[in-house]
């Protein structure tokens, strides 16, 4: 055993170390060398309040836990402790004064593609999307709760819709695996490939997101292809200083909060999963957010996108109005040369455009949409040059810190603060010859997230997306209909109706597992002859070789088939069909599932088929 003075002389501690926290001092006895390292770093930066409550040695299993929490503060990010000190204070210095973090960049237009639905151009790219499919990987960012919704379980956990009660990771899954299938078959010969996928998660969702996945066996993929990477929170800062902030429950813990989605990228660095799909030869990472039910409509033709023009950075877009709250897609050129295509979030583009030399700031152009594109956080990475640049940093990313001061003086929080990052920040520390662009598809396609609760949502100006659970499972039916009508099915015209004081369109209730069709093609060749659905219809597809030939459905109509089975569907379907219950979101005896979305299903009469065997079969009514 070394003596405690004999640890002091090898970490060099001075003389006045026992000036600045006595009572850390007198419990030098309890703590390993290790420990003692720790309390050196955070007494160097500046850290010392943190000891000044410590009794005499008596409470060592709390002190022990101190120093296992800061170890773990430590080791989770990247530079360790006293580089998210030093950030802290740079960024809260720049906070005060107010500096603008766009000084000296002038904005513009970046250069992208606009795809519209079903055209020729959008079709081949779909076609080269799902080529390339089968050497992609996949991430989920799915740390959060659905509190802010109403709902207290995971996220993902929600069904994206209640006619057939699919949940968010279900489908997720089930959109992989179609992917998976359908470019393995492209690729011809024995393809053997398996779409790996990563999920983010933070300590409130890590054991439930586990548990969904292990009750439902992984929903159709191997466990295997399956990681989870859970993501730490980070310190609080109390101050300007950046003192860090005590646990106001107890003295012996460092309070924390969550540091943001983008620590995805020094997750995927730090547990060497990017570099085992780089050395399997995977090209692609895509990665996507929890509740999002139309995103998999967009992937196979922005991955097509990223394959043609060979981007390294492609973030999926939608056309945003001017001043709508969605950041957008902006190329900023700073006076010194540099340049680089990053999100420009809503309340920080209007200012900088007026300081540009655009008077009016964000407005529309002659398209009636704002020349910036609306970021969705779907990003699509080529892995070669991702690995590389998170070689360089370890995976940080640029932070950002959101004080609440106490008043205008800027010299006190009301409560601790932290710093915070967004993975859609990547770019910012790219080299200019970085090929980074966007792909813009519409929002009735590719956008459709959860987010907002009941009250929240009805609060939203007339004419804004509600983004909640109403909004969002409404607009899944409108993509499918619309789809639907491009393959040249009659579908009626939505009714509108009001749920949870939202005013939304209620078009056919149409819904198709992903295997059924994934591209725009694919339903074009399952679609034929005169098909026609009625507004209060209900239909869903669940199977890959069913085909509506004919069809006239005006009623509920559910048909389930195995693969082996190729089932056409046609003639007169008619029945009374499943009606829309208004529910109100306040009445606690209806599932919270439910009830955040202010309407359910009364299923009266339907007509249903499940073919369980293969074989060639016909359901005309």
């Amino acid at each position: 055993m070394t003596s405690t003075a004999d640890e002091f002389t090898k970490l060099n501690i001075s003389g006045d170390w026992a000036s600045t926290a006595p009572n850390l001092q007198k419990n030098l006895s309890v703590l390993s060398i290790e420990q003692v390292e720790l309390a050196k770093m955070l007494l160097e930066m500046g850290q010392t309040h943190l000891f000044q409550h410590w009794s005499e040695p008596d409470d060592d299993d709390e002190k022990r836990a101190f120093f296992d929490q800061t170890a773990k503060l430590n080791s989770s990010y990247p530079g360790g402790l006293s580089a998210y000190i030093n950030t802290a204070r740079e960024l809260l210095a720049d906070s005060k004064t107010g500096k603008n973090p766009y000084d000296g960049f002038s904005p513009s237009v970046p250069s992208g593609e606009v795809l519209t639905y079903g055209d020729d151009t959008f079709v081949q790219f779909e076609e080269a999307g799902i080529k390339e499919a089968r050497k992609a990987a996949f991430v989920l960012v799915a740390g959060g709760l659905g509190e802010r919704l109403g709902y207290n379980g995971i996220k993902v956990a929600l069904p994206r819709e209640t006619t057939t009660g699919t949940c968010f990771l279900q489908h997720y899954i089930e959109s992989i695996l179609a992917l998976q299938e359908a470019s393995c078959s492209l690729a011809g010969g024995d393809c053997q490939a398996e779409i790996p996928l990563a999920i983010m998660t933070s300590d409130d969702t890590h054991l439930r997101t586990l548990e969904l996945l292990e009750k439902n066996s992984f929903f159709g993929m191997k466990p295997t292809q399956v990681k989870l990477l859970k993501q730490e929170k980070v310190a609080c800062l109390d101050d300007n200083e950046a003192h860090l902030a005590l646990d106001p429950l107890n003295k012996y813990k460092i309070q924390t909060k969550p540091h943001g989605h983008g620590d995805v990228h020094s997750l995927l660095y730090s547990s060497g999963l990017l570099k085992v799909w780089h050395d399997a030869g995977l090209r692609w990472v895509l990665f996507f957010q929890d509740t999002n039910g139309l995103l998999f409509k967009a992937i196979p033709a922005a991955l097509g996108v990223s394959a043609t023009k060979q981007y390294h950075v492609n973030s999926l877009a939608v056309p945003r109005k001017a001043k709508e709250a969605i950041g957008g897609i902006t190329k900023l050129t700073h006076k010194d040369g540099r340049t680089m295509v990053i999100n420009v979030e809503y309340n920080q583009l209007d200012p900088l455009l007026r300081a540009s030399g655009y008077p009016d700031g964000d407005v529309n152009s002659e398209t009636g949409y704002s020349p910036f594109p609306g970021n969705i956080n779907q990003l699509i990475f080529e892995i070669g040059p991702y690995l590389e640049e998170l070689t360089k940093t370890g995976g940080a990313i640029k932070e950002f810190v959101n004080p609440k001061y106490k008043d205008a003086t800027k010299t006190a929080f009301k409560s601790s603060t932290r710093l915070e990052c967004m993975m859609q920040d990547y770019p910012k520390t790219l080299p200019p010859s970085a090929r980074v662009g966007f792909t813009v598809m519409d929002a009735w396609l590719a956008y459709a997230p959860v987010k907002n609760n009941p009250e929240d949502a009805a609060k939203v100006p007339k004419g804004n997306p509600y983004h909640s659970a109403t909004s969002g499972e409404m607009a899944i039916y409108r993509s499918h209909s619309l789809i639907l009508r491009k393959a040249g099915v009659k579908v009626d015209d939505p009714v509108i109706q009001v749920f949870n004081g939202q005013e939304v369109e209620v078009w056919s209730r149409v819904v198709w597992k992903p295997k059924w069709a994934l591209t725009f093609s694919e339903v074009k060749s399952k679609v034929s002859g005169n098909c026609s659905i009625s507004q209060r219809s209900t239909m869903a597809i669940k199977g890959s070789n069913i085909a509506l030939e004919d069809l006239s459905l005006d009623g509920a109509l559910i048909v389930e088939a195995v693969d082996g089975a190729e089932v056409k569907v046609g003639g007169s379907v008619q029945n009374k069909g499943w009606s829309i219950e208004n529910v109100d979101y306040k009445d606690t005896s209806i599932p919270e599932e439910i009830r955040i979305r202010g309407f359910r299903f009364n299923k009266v009469e339907q007509l249903e088929r499940t073919y369980t065997e293969p074989g060639k079969y016909s359901l005309t009514p």
